[in-house]
């Protein structure tokens, strides 16, 4: 720690410390319709663009935080499609999906897999 530092003090480098963050987790409580669990953990997929999965995390940033949306190709572990906000809107997950399709513009059929939370449940 001592060494650290008298290394930061000598390139005029200090450190930042993130204020304590209350996790926010999904919003599964709501009266949304949801979707089956189609996917029911099988995760090796042999086809490209069969399945997409999605998720939502935060990076804590020195003027709060933002939101990251990304979509996985679940066969080539690609980003197909992301964005990033400072708010969990459901504009930041439709934003993400519409960024993937116009990218890879799927055949029929696509899976797109989520937590089911209230952001991928809601109607626009």
């Amino acid at each position: 720690e001592r060494t650290v530092s008298v290394y930061m003090r000598h390139m005029k480098l200090r450190s930042i410390v993130s204020k304590t963050y209350r996790v926010q987790t999904t919003d599964s409580n709501h009266d949304h319709p949801i979707a089956p669990n189609t996917l029911n953990q099988q995760f090796k997929i042999l086809k490209p663009n069969s399945v997409w999965v999605t998720d939502i995390t935060y990076i804590p940033c020195r003027g709060g935080r933002l939101y990251l949306a990304s979509v996985m190709d679940l066969c080539t572990r690609e980003i197909v499609g992301w964005r990033l906000e400072n708010h969990m809107e459901t504009s930041l997950i439709s934003g993400a999906l519409q960024d993937a399709y116009e990218a890879k513009q799927p055949e029929k059929g696509l899976l797109h897999h989520s937590d089911r939370g209230s952001q991928y449940t809601s109607f626009c």
